[in-house]
């Protein structure tokens, strides 16, 4: 059943969908579906001959792109984690947008047990259809674990203390199941917060991207990007923290920038003979104007890269 009762803001709108689409023929990916504001735009821009596939491991999101898909024969949607675009042929693809991130129909539905502030079950899973939920993970992960994982997605200082008090819960009663027990336990645990923040604001988004391998879906999915992008082809991306805003930064570095080591033989190559296979276009920020009406979208960040066209070895 397709959900009405949660809305959702698309952010950067505008922005991203002029800086991926290029061509109105053209074949474009929408990465993450979510609740479609990106995909409805950028059909507006498209020809009769232009065409969309987009995805998402969300249940409710493609049942929510059911009545697009069906009414308009230029846009598919694939129930698939984004890194399934490997599959798709070689240079066949004009731009690919990548929305990262929870939508918001996600946190505000406490069902899906994504928000500290609302009570449900302890999931996370953006795919609730496979894998562990966050509630049967924490019920035998180490305390060692644990903590590896708030610090390294969560960059919360205090990752130690906090795997403690979650493990001597988990000791002392039955297994944590609901997010609101969760979110009590660090808040009894972290104290000086951020003004304006929860003090499990961390823990939980450490926990979402670990259970969803979010950051791995994000390498294997840019790996894929030079491959599939068309000679101009443009990869819009937007992150919503600096865990995945840094690789994207990186990635696009790697692709575009040349770099020489004097202990390498490349070294000695003139730079018009390396094939460079993405020109980086910058970074675009939310406006004001956009901050203050959705308050969500102050972190954002959209980066650009365009995929370099060659001519007999030199990049264009």
């Amino acid at each position: 059943m397709v959900d009405t009762q949660w809305t959702h803001t698309t952010v950067l709108l505008t922005d991203s969908i002029d800086a991926a689409v290029t061509d109105p023929n053209g074949t474009y990916i929408d990465a993450t579906y979510g609740r479609g504001g990106h995909s409805r735009l950028l059909l507006s821009r498209l020809s009769t001959a232009g065409r969309l596939i987009a995805f998402d491991r969300d249940h409710e999101a493609v049942a929510n792109a059911a009545a697009l898909a069906a009414s308009d024969p230029r846009f598919s949607i694939r129930h698939a984690a984004f890194s399934a675009m490997a599959d798709i042929a070689p240079g066949s693809i004009t731009g690919i947008l990548m929305d990262l991130g929870i939508s918001s129909p996600q946190v505000d539905d406490a069902a899906r047990g994504f928000s500290f502030m609302r009570d449900g079950p302890l999931d996370m899973r953006m795919d609730t259809s496979t894998g562990q939920s966050v509630a049967e993970w924490l019920g035998t992960a180490s305390q060692a674990r644990i903590a590896e994982v708030i610090h390294d997605y969560g960059e919360e200082r205090h990752a130690r203390l906090i795997s403690a008090a979650i493990v001597a819960a988990r000791e002392k009663k039955a297994p944590l199941e609901r997010t609101t027990d969760l979110a009590k336990i660090v808040a009894s645990t972290v104290h000086g917060r951020e003004a304006g923040q929860h003090p499990a604001t961390r823990t939980f988004q450490a926990f979402r991207i670990f259970i969803n391998d979010e950051l791995g879906e994000l390498e294997r999915a840019l790996e894929a990007v030079p491959d599939l992008l068309c000679p101009k082809g443009r990869l819009a991306v937007i992150s919503f923290h600096s865990l995945e805003d840094r690789r994207v930064k990186q990635f696009i570095a790697a692709h575009s920038k040349e770099v020489f080591d004097p202990r390498s033989p490349q070294s000695l190559m003139r730079s018009s003979e390396l094939q460079l296979k993405l020109k980086d276009l910058g970074r675009i920020k939310p406006s004001a104007q956009e901050v203050k009406a959705n308050p969500r979208s102050r972190s954002a960040v959209l980066r650009v890269a365009e995929r370099t066209s060659f001519n007999k070895g030199r990049a264009s």
